[in-house]
């Protein structure tokens, strides 16, 4: 299931925690080759974990990392504006706006990985209708794009570089009810699930809106 953990209660769920930032170190670091730092921990943190984003993390049965997200608001330092503003054409601050980034699959999932994938794409649509966002902003490798299309989640690209499967987007995904419904439907997810997901997380409506928060 999913489970939405702000950065700073991550200790409370320390398998989580050490699973999630150990498999982001597998995927970015040793199988995409990316320019990241591992601490000793085997860790892969970086400067916007600091920032106490929202994470949406898929709990395996056993509890430990099946995949997750990472979310900031563009109010705040993201690496879209820091990194990628010239490849975006411009710098992207909107409180109703919400960087995704880290989208991360544990190697230790033998199958179930594109239902864990899509689960993670509704978490974060959903997250962001509950919080009343309008967009979400990421990069992604261009060769992916065809898989949220499949899945329901058209993005709109406003920028990309690079060749082959190393090109890269600039991506702006909509968020709304209708296109929550829309993933829903192609993934086969009830919605009923998604939103039992987040109310898990936040009982009695007890989430912080980031984009408040920060």
């Amino acid at each position: 299931m999913i489970k939405y953990i702000y950065a700073d209660q991550l200790d409370n769920f320390p398998t989580l925690k050490d699973t999630m930032f150990k498999d982001r170190a597998g995927q970015f670091k040793i199988r995409h080759g990316w320019d990241v730092t591992v601490d000793e921990n085997g860790y892969e943190i970086d400067e916007y974990d600091a920032m106490n984003p929202l994470y949406a993390i898929w709990e395996a049965a056993d509890g430990t990392h099946g995949g997750s997200i990472r979310v900031l608001p563009t109010v705040g330092p993201t690496m879209v504006n820091d990194h990628f503003s010239d490849l975006a054409g411009l710098k992207v601050v909107s409180p109703i706006i919400w960087e995704c980034t880290r989208f991360c699959i544990s190697p230790r999932l033998t199958e179930g990985q594109s239902k864990v994938a899509a689960s993670l794409i509704l978490a974060g649509c959903e997250l962001g209708v509950r919080f009343g966002l309008e967009s979400s902003i990421g990069v992604v490798y261009s060769h992916t794009l065809p898989i949220y299309r499949r899945i329901g989640w058209v993005p709109v690209v406003i920028g990309a570089s690079g060749e082959g499967r190393e090109e890269i987007s600039v991506c702006l995904w909509p968020i709304n009810a209708t296109v929550k419904a829309n993933i829903c439907r192609k993934s086969k997810i009830a919605p009923e699930l998604v939103e039992y997901w987040f109310d898990q997380s936040f009982p009695d409506n007890s989430f912080t809106p980031v984009a408040i928060a920060a």
